[in-house]
């Protein structure tokens, strides 16, 4: 089961989950690390696909598609 749990990361690193996570055994784990303040209105979630997503839209098909 893949989970999404909001955080908080000092200035050293330190990782600081902001509920409560009980696992019946230790997990590997992404971390994502936001901005402060999201830019100019932009929600980060739409930010984090750009990158897999222009893959898809950036090719040829697409664009005869459209």
């Amino acid at each position: 089961m893949i989970r999404t749990v909001e955080a908080v990361i000092d200035e050293q690193g330190n990782v600081r989950l902001l509920e409560h996570v009980r696992l019946p055994a230790a997990r590997r784990a992404l971390v994502t690390i936001l901005e402060e303040h999201p830019l100019a209105g932009v929600p980060e979630s739409a930010l984090l696909g750009e990158t897999a997503l222009a893959e898809d839209w950036n090719r040829p098909e697409e664009d005869e598609a459209w």
